[in-house]
């Protein structure tokens, strides 16, 4: 009787000691975590984006890059060289961007013939989203899609939409327009007239 107590209390210590192992195991575990975890947060919101950081851009050459279009077909910004070109960021959800969009279109009517174009940038995750969006309000200018934020967030630093860049004929970043814009005020116009000019 006394051998049988006497294991049974061996047995408790030892079951005891095993889960206060674990038990320690368990919060290092979840300490590594939430420190890994506060860690990368650190890193990852050190710097956190601000809407106006494409102010850094003016005056800077316009960051290259090669996106498609609505059909599939490869377009680079390096090929308008020698262009103004109005580079505006978009997405199909937003609603002052399909206000803008007839604008633009008249815009482009307007200057077509000069040394001027309108690139728009979907900011889009679904090609076909802008394709219906298309046929509903067709456009009169070259629609990029940017699904994976590549060109909008990383290189032109967009975080607001509508966002537009004009872009001189050197491939130059000259001005910056943040939300909807009249493109057919005489103010834009006679800018963008200025920059075909030069």
């Amino acid at each position: 009787m006394r051998e049988s107590f006497k294991k049974s209390k061996e047995q408790r210590a030892k079951s005891k000691g095993r889960k206060e192992f674990n038990s320690s195991l368990l919060t290092l575990f979840f300490l590594r975590f939430a420190l890994s975890s506060l860690l990368f947060a650190s890193f990852a919101f050190a710097d956190p984006p601000s809407p106006f950081a494409g102010e850094n851009l003016i005056n800077l050459p316009a960051p290259e890059f090669k996106l498609k279009d609505v059909n599939g077909s490869e377009v680079s910004i390096a090929s308008y060289k020698g262009t103004v070109v109005l580079l505006n960021f978009w997405a199909t959800w937003c609603p002052s961007c399909r206000d803008e969009m007839p604008a633009l279109n008249k815009l482009g009517r307007q200057l077509k013939n000069r040394k001027f174009s309108i690139i728009a940038v979907s900011t889009e995750r679904s090609v076909s989203a802008v394709r219906d969006f298309l046929k509903k309000y067709p456009s009169d200018f070259t629609v990029l899609v940017d699904y994976n934020l590549s060109v909008s967030r990383s290189l032109y630093k967009v975080f607001v939409l509508p966002t537009s860049y004009l872009i001189d004929k050197k491939g130059v970043i000259v001005e910056k327009y943040y939300g909807e814009e009249d493109w057919t005020g005489p103010e834009i116009v006679r800018k963008i007239n200025e920059y075909i000019g030069k």
